[in-house]
């Protein structure tokens, strides 16, 4: 039987969800689909700067967890980037929170 999958904390929701190459004309593009968890993952990692261990307890996820989340979410950005598709940010497994 399958361990049910723990919700993971957010503390952002981006105001933009949807990104795509210019020029390109969006009927024509793949979608590359990003999750808010996968987000918050480099949020924290890349963006605030924090190790995997402290960006893991503020998402009340294990270390390995997080780096499974951000591993994921690089491979999808990079996808996106290199063979020009779209990235869309929706939906995961998630709490939103509003504490820093």
């Amino acid at each position: 039987m399958v361990r049910p999958r723990r919700c993971r904390r957010i503390r952002f929701r981006p105001g933009v969800t949807y990104f795509k190459p210019a020029g390109a004309r969006l009927r024509e593009l793949e979608e590359s689909i990003l999750t808010l968890e996968e987000l918050e993952s480099v949020r924290l990692k890349d963006v605030e700067g924090l190790d995997q261990s402290e960006a893991a307890k503020k998402m009340e996820i294990s270390q390995p967890t997080f780096n499974r989340l951000i591993s994921q979410a690089r491979k999808k950005i990079a996808d996106a980037l290199v063979n020009g598709k779209a990235i869309k940010i929706e939906g995961g497994n998630f709490k939103l929170s509003k504490n820093p």
